[in-house]
């Protein structure tokens, strides 16, 4: 594990238990299964099969660029995304290194019929619980963050809440960790990212999907996550057989962001 995402995990520990202290597991557990049942954020993200698929990000910072937009209004971003063909939305709901909240996910969520995938560093299936009550319609587990043992626990317990997983890598050794759970416990529930980020550089390249995309044997429900800023990008990628990805910081940054997701996707 890298240091920034080290730093990250450790202040993730402290951060899950004061906030047990306050709401208890039971209480966690009967919000989750009082929630109106989750979008399909798998079925929204691969089909129709041979179609590209964006996953369009609302995120306000990051701990490699700093504050990404100002002028932050999610629901105003939301309707964007939803209006430009974006298939879903991701939303960061780390506060200290993203300022994110879990409470966007009910706004955003409220606000368009787009699935929502709660993107932060969990590590706790109490956090699983967590998203669900608070409406989101998946989750982002990254292999980095977690031992063998405990994804598994993770992917079970979010597929019992009938929710998505995108389980996340970075590289080829947490790859091969995960690929033998591929599709595990149930392959309508589970999508797998390639991030494209560096995490010791904390560059971006988008060729490391390309990299990496003969290790996976179904790349329909492969997602290719960062460094796509161009129309080119998803052109190669689509060459590949990737036809879901994941943008987020680039969209961000821009002044119109149904425009750029529009731009962006043209021709593609």
């Amino acid at each position: 594990m890298q240091p920034i995402l080290d730093q990250i995990v450790k202040a993730k520990q402290l951060e899950v238990a004061q906030i047990k202290q306050h709401i208890g597991l039971d209480d966690v557990k009967a919000r989750a299964l009082d929630q109106p049942p989750p979008r399909n954020f798998f079925v929204a993200v691969t089909r129709p099969k041979g179609q590209l698929h964006v996953i369009a990000e609302i995120k306000k910072a990051s701990p490699s660029a700093g504050l990404i937009r100002s002028d932050f209004d999610l629901v105003t971003i939301a309707h964007a995304y939803h209006e430009n063909g974006a298939a879903a939305i991701s939303c960061l709901t780390d506060k200290t290194y993203f300022q994110g909240r879990l409470e966007y996910i009910e706004q955003i969520r409220k606000a368009v019929p787009l699935p929502v995938l709660r993107k932060d560093f969990l590590i706790d299936p109490y956090q699983i619980y967590e998203a669900r009550a608070a409406g989101a319609d998946a989750v982002l587990l990254i292999a980095e963050c977690l031992s063998e043992a405990r994804l598994i626990d993770m992917l079970i317990l979010a597929t019992e809440l009938k929710m998505t997983t995108l389980v996340e890598v970075h590289d080829v050794e947490n790859l091969l960790k995960v690929r033998p759970h591929i599709g595990f416990p149930h392959p309508g529930y589970m999508m797998l990212g390639i991030n494209n980020r560096d995490l010791k550089t904390m560059t971006a390249d988008v060729t490391h999907t390309l990299r990496l995309v003969n290790m996976v044997d179904d790349t329909h429900i492969l997602v290719s996550e960062s460094g796509i800023t161009t129309p080119h990008d998803i052109r190669k990628l689509r060459k590949a057989g990737i036809n879901c990805i994941l943008i987020g910081e680039h969209l961000m940054r821009q002044p119109d962001v149904g425009a750029a997701l529009r731009e962006l996707t043209a021709g593609t």
